[in-house]
């Protein structure tokens, strides 16, 4: 039987660290990151990544851990996290995989493994300089010949899947639809209870989100996002298109200013609690924590406690 972990999920700001904090302490419990913006180095305000005064003594992992300029990967990041969870088992305390990021999520319960690829190399460099060339339609023909599934899911102007699906089957000689149907049917890796945590009311959460960007501000985002310029992270690297750097980094180069540029940030941000309420509903087995206006850490300690004694935490 796969080991049972605990994993605390929901869209961003809804209180997931407070809560992985707070049940590691009364369960003996070590916090994993699944964020996949938290993983990078000096990109600390942005991402809300927890200070030491927050972790309040619990062991967390999985947090800067690469360096910005890196192009950090879903297998990468099940590779690590992986190891991260199975020293904590080995040390008889119960992980708690706490973040936002449902791919992440998703591969590690599932023990997911990627086909390997090399993002530098001549086959990658020749792929999106034909796409630059020759458009999306004719990559995702030549795409429909070898793996007419994935072709079918995907849109002409989706580089970035199109080029990896031609990719793997270039490299490989198997589809990444055959790869991803394979990795579907191993079993899974952990038995995890998962739960998900929201707003009763969008008016409250998008509150929550608007206050957090205010709170980055005053402590500095503008100036993380310009030390991190000034030390050569390209603006253009996956780093720097998290919500909050893009958009800041944009303002410091000249394209409007930080108070417009924080509008746009709290814009994409509730979109993007949006997209991760969508991802977070199709687990049919997740138990669901709703906030009224003020998040109630103490009620949802109790609950969550309950939860873990039915599943056998």
């Amino acid at each position: 039987m796969p080991p049972k972990i605990l994993v605390i999920s929901g869209p961003t700001a809804s209180g997931k660290t407070a809560l992985a904090v707070a049940l590691a302490k009364r369960r003996n419990g070590e916090v994993v990151s699944a964020d996949s913006m938290q993983i990078y180095q000096g990109m600390d305000i942005g991402t809300a990544k927890p200070t030491r005064e927050e972790m309040e003594g619990v062991p967390h992992h999985m947090l800067d851990v690469a360096d910005p300029r890196e192009d950090f990967s879903a297998a990468r990041y099940v590779e690590m996290a992986a190891a991260c969870v199975d020293g904590i088992l080995a040390r008889g305390k119960l992980p708690i995989v706490a973040g936002g990021t449902g791919l992440y999520i998703d591969s590690l319960l599932a023990g997911r493994t990627f086909a390997a690829f090399d993002a530098d190399s001549p086959l990658r460099g020749e792929l999106e300089a034909r796409y630059a060339r020759e458009g999306g339609e004719a990559l995702l023909a030549e795409l429909a010949q070898a793996d007419p599934e994935s072709a079918a899911r995907l849109h002409p102007h989706d580089a970035k899947r199109i080029i990896r699906a031609l990719e793997v089957f270039l490299t490989t000689g198997q589809t990444i639809t055959w790869h991803n149907a394979r990795t579907r049917a191993v079993p899974p890796r952990y038995d995890a209870l998962t739960l998900n945590l929201a707003f009763r009311a969008r008016e409250d959460m998008w509150e929550r989100i608007d206050r957090r960007v205010d709170q980055m501000l005053e402590r500095g985002l503008a100036e993380e996002v310009r030390q991190l310029l000034a030390s050569g992270v390209p603006e253009r690297c996956t780093a720097m298109q998290a919500i909050g750097y893009k958009e800041l980094a944009a303002a410091l180069q000249g394209d409007g200013t930080v108070e417009q540029a924080a509008q746009v940030v709290k814009l994409r941000s509730r979109q993007y609690a949006k997209r991760q309420l969508t991802w977070f509903r199709r687990n049919p087995g997740a138990k669901w924590i709703f906030w009224e206006k003020v998040p109630d850490f103490a009620g949802a300690c109790h609950a969550s406690t309950e939860y873990m004694e039915e599943f056998g935490l």
